[in-house]
């Protein structure tokens, strides 16, 4: 018993201490007047972390979207209610499934390849170079990939959302037969712009950053060898993927609840 007491208590600080070193490397990175040299490098990021994680975005979206109208016609044809297919789907993938499945995709492809590269750079030394040569690694290197995954992620959903919703007006109004009016009516009376898509986004801004912050941290924190970097990335996707799913409850909860 005094064995597991002692192990438990040892987790427990080891966590605090990398929750610590995390936090120092987030306030030392995002710290001081942006350098507009910096610019190219945030636009880089956002192609290697943004765009080219695009292919899945758009796959996944258009499935979950063709699943989703299907279900709902489903189940709603049952009540004589097929018009309201439209709005349902809006809102369950403009409120949760939008933010939450893409910050998850997101996490899997781009937060994994943040922390290998990382890691990477620190096995070769090369960070160790930069400091060397009076280059701040956290300004050159870890800064602009967290900007980047904060701009990126809304964008990333806001494609998810417009992909899933084709998705589903195909599968519901061109295969199941839904009236197209009703479709599109439903959604543009049941949508509001704050109340479904704001916070919707909101959750996507919090998702960005505690997906590139994990990345970075793990990919910065790992030990310079191959084994290490294999855990780091698969801690990224891991504890990305609890964190996202936890604070997504939690924003609902303030959001949505009722206190």
């Amino acid at each position: 018993m005094v064995g597991f007491v002692r192990n438990l208590g040892a987790r427990f600080l080891s966590w605090l201490a990398a929750l610590g070193r995390a936090t120092v490397l987030w306030v030392r990175a995002m710290s001081g007047r942006p350098d507009w040299q910096d610019v190219g490098l945030v636009v880089k990021q956002i192609y290697h972390v943004g765009f080219l994680s695009l292919v899945i975005i758009i796959l996944s979206a258009f499935s979950i979207g063709a699943v989703l109208a299907l279900q709902f016609y489903t189940q709603l044809a049952r009540f004589g209610a097929q018009e309201a297919v439209g709005i349902g789907l809006a809102l369950v993938l403009l409120r949760e499934l939008g933010p939450v499945v893409t910050a998850l995709l997101f996490a899997g492809r781009a937060g994994s390849a943040l922390t290998a590269e990382i890691g990477l750079m620190k096995t070769t030394e090369q960070l160790s170079s930069m400091e060397m040569m009076g280059v701040d690694p956290l300004k050159r290197i870890i800064a602009p990939r967290i900007w980047a995954g904060l701009i990126s992620l809304p964008i990333l959903t806001a494609v998810f959302n417009m992909v899933a919703i084709f998705g589903g007006m195909v599968v519901a109004v061109n295969w199941l037969g839904a009236d197209a009016g009703g479709f599109w009516s439903g959604m543009r009376e049941g949508v509001e712009i704050w109340e479904d898509l704001g916070k919707g986004m909101v959750k996507t801004v919090v998702f960005g950053l505690l997906v590139t912050w994990v990345a970075v941290f793990q990919g910065y924190d790992a030990p310079p060898t191959a084994e290490g970097m294999a855990m780091a990335t698969t801690r990224t996707v891991v504890i990305s993927s609890v964190l996202i799913l936890a604070s997504d409850f939690l924003l609902t909860l303030v959001f949505y609840g009722e206190f």
